[in-house]
């Protein structure tokens, strides 16, 4: 009982955690790091909002989250009686925890779909440029510069972005877009995108899908300043702004006029890095985090 008291103040205290996290200053400062630490909140609400009721549910074994189901699915007879309201417990702990693995399931098969048939697209209408190798040129009026995500990634770029930027301003923006690749940001976004799914309903998860996708957007730019000027990428995140540029596919990764002026300012007027206490810290939040939820699944307080 005392391992189902733990794991509901776990979950409260990580819910409580996003919310606040949303509002946070810091986070323009150390994106990599706060979303290290979105992740972290994540894994930890997920198994302790979940544990929280299969804990209850099988403490009349006395054993522990994990092996209290495993004895329960061998059919074991625990050695207190069961009631009602372990059973309902139960049922929405295995509930729960099927429709968060359900949705990050289907997330990812319909996110590995439309790359694979945006793939057989650029095929048939993109072409290659020697003077940008590696980069799939689309002949669209339109401004637009995005990644296909992958095993197989690409960096697309349109017709329409090429007159619209400096040849500095380009080679800033394939460099972000590089970047999403490298560091699979698609990998990052996807957990949140399915737990939306999950919780349309939720503020808090709402803020947390748009807090992560600025974050992921900033670790990027960081990435790109290391090869280009800063004032460059943010010259031509300004021209895509006022361009009206070309949505992003779905399941892509690219140029989109959201939270422009922030990530500009960003660029223009660094603010000093977090200092080193500050990044331990939350380092050790985010391992505190993730380990503390599986460790109470595995115990019996």
């Amino acid at each position: 009982m005392i391992t189902a008291v733990a794991l509901a103040a776990l979950a409260m205290a990580c819910a409580v955690g996003s919310w606040r996290f949303t509002t946070a200053r810091w986070t323009s400062r150390a994106p990599r790091l706060a979303i290290i630490l979105w992740q972290a909140l994540g894994v930890a609400w997920g198994l302790a909002t979940t544990g929280a009721m299969l804990a209850y549910a099988v403490a009349p074994y006395d054993l522990g989250v994990l092996p209290g189901l495993i004895a329960f699915a061998q059919g074991e007879t625990p050695p207190a009686p069961w009631d009602a309201l372990h059973v309902l417990a139960m049922i929405a702990g295995i509930t729960s925890l099927a429709v968060l693995v359900a949705v990050l399931i289907t997330a990812g098969v319909q996110a590995l779909r439309a790359r694979r048939r945006h793939r057989m697209l650029l095929a048939l209408i993109a072409r290659d440029d020697p003077a940008m190798p590696g980069v799939r040129v689309l002949d669209h009026p339109s401004a637009a510069a995005y990644c296909v995500p992958g095993l197989r990634s690409q960096v697309v770029v349109s017709e329409g972005a090429r007159k619209l930027l400096s040849q500095d301003e380009l080679a800033a923006v394939l460099a972000h877009e590089a970047a999403h690749v490298r560091e699979r940001h698609d990998l990052v976004l996807l957990p949140f995108a399915a737990l939306r799914r999950a919780l349309p309903w939720s503020k808090v998860v709402a803020d947390a899908q748009a807090q992560v996708e600025l974050l992921v957007e900033m670790a990027a730019d960081d990435r790109a300043r290391r090869y280009c000027s800063p004032r460059r990428l943010a010259t031509a995140l300004l021209r895509f702004g006022t361009a009206g540029a070309m949505p992003t596919p779905h399941g892509m990764l690219g140029v989109h006029a959201h939270n422009v002026m922030a990530r500009v300012d960003r660029l223009i007027k660094p603010a000093p890095e977090l200092g080193v206490p500050m990044r331990y810290g939350l380092m050790a939040l985010s391992v505190m985090l993730v380990t503390a939820a599986p460790f109470l699944w595995f115990i019996q307080l």
